[in-house]
C-alpha cells in the first residue's frame, strides 16, 4: 500500500493472498471469515457461562451457525446477484473459493439454521438465541468488510474525497472504500450491543437487541448503497440495488419486533393493574 500525500489518496495494492505453498493459499479474506468464527466463539461462551447455559449446547450450536452461514451467504449470491449464470452452471455453486458470499443470505441462513436448531433443543426460545447471536454477527461483519477490503472487492462509486481509495487491481479511479465504512459501522454495532448486553442481560425483553441490530445494520447497509458500484449489471435498471431491495424487509422486521413487543409489555401493565 502507498499513499500519496500530495493527493491525500490510498492507492491500495494489497496482494489478497498471504502465503501460497504448492496448491494451497491461505488469502486475507479466509482469515478474516475463520477470525469472526474463533472470536464469536468466545463471545458465546462468556454469554453462555454468565447464563449458566449448557456449554455443549454451544458446540452444537456453532456447527448450525456455521452450516447457516456459509450456506446461505453461498446461496444469497449466486441466487440473488447471478441467478440466471449459475441456474446454467449448478455446479459452480459449490465452488466458494472461487468467491461470491452475500450478507443478505447469510442472514437468512442463520436465521434458518437457528429455528432447526430450538427444534432440537426445547429448552431455549427464538428471540433469547437471536438476542445473543447478533452481537457476534455484528462483529463478523466487521470481518467480513475488511477480507472484501484486501480482496479490492464491494468498493464504491468514483469520489475526490481526500480519503478516497484507488484499487489498483480494478482501475485508477478514486472510490469511496465502503469496505471501510461498513466495517467500522458494524464494529460500533457490535460493541453498542455487547455493552447493552453486559448490562441489562437479565432485564432486556426477549427481542430488543435483535430488533435494532436489524435497524442499525440494514438501515446502515441501505444508506451506504448509495455510494457503492452495482454487484450486476442488472441493478442498474432498478430504482433500489440489490442490496437495498433486501435490507428493506429486514429493517421492517426490526420495527416490528421492537412495536410488538413494546405493545405487548404496555398490554401485560394494564392487566397487572
Amino acid at each position: 500500500m502507498k499513499l500519496y500525500k500530495e493527493v491525500g489518496l490510498v492507492i491500495w495494492d494489497v496482494n489478497p493472498d498471504i502465503i501460497s505453498i504448492g496448491p494451497i493459499t491461505i488469502r486475507w479474506y479466509g482469515l478474516f471469515f475463520a477470525l469472526s468464527f474463533v472470536l464469536g466463539y468466545q463471545i458465546m461462551i462468556h454469554i453462555f457461562r454468565k447464563e449458566k447455559r449448557s456449554e455443549d449446547d454451544l458446540n452444537d450450536l456453532i456447527w448450525y451457525m456455521v452450516l447457516g452461514t456459509v450456506l446461505g451467504a453461498r446461496l444469497g449470491h449466486c441466487f440473488f446477484y447471478a441467478p440466471e449464470y449459475y441456474l446454467k452452471n449448478p455446479i459452480e455453486i459449490l465452488m466458494v473459493w472461487k468467491g461470491g458470499l452475500a450478507s443478505h443470505g447469510a442472514a437468512i441462513g442463520i436465521l434458518t439454521s437457528l429455528y432447526l436448531f430450538i427444534r432440537k433443543k426445547k429448552n431455549y426460545t427464538y428471540l433469547w438465541l437471536l438476542d445473543r447471536i447478533v452481537i457476534t454477527v455484528a462483529l463478523g461483519g466487521f470481518f467480513i468488510r475488511m477480507g472484501n477490503l484486501f480482496n479490492s472487492e464491494i468498493f464504491g462509486r468514483e469520489t475526490n474525497l481526500p480519503w478516497a481509495f484507488v484499487f489498483v487491481s480494478v482501475d485508477n479511479i478514486p472510490r469511496h472504500p465502503t469496505q471501510i465504512y461498513e466495517a467500522l459501522a458494524y464494529l460500533s454495532i457490535f460493541i453498542i450491543l455487547f455493552v447493552i448486553y453486559n448490562k441489562k442481560f437479565n432485564k432486556l425483553k426477549e427481542g430488543f437487541l435483535f430488533g435494532w441490530f436489524l435497524i442499525f445494520v440494514f438501515g446502515f447497509r441501505f444508506l451506504v448503497e448509495f455510494l457503492k458500484e452495482n454487484q450486476s449489471l442488472f441493478e442498474n435498471n432498478l430504482p433500489l440495488n440489490m442490496g437495498q431491495l433486501l435490507s428493506i424487509p429486514f429493517i421492517l422486521a426490526g420495527i416490528w419486533i421492537l412495536l410488538r413487543k413494546e405493545n405487548d409489555s404496555i398490554n401485560s401493565k394494564k392487566i397487572e393493574s
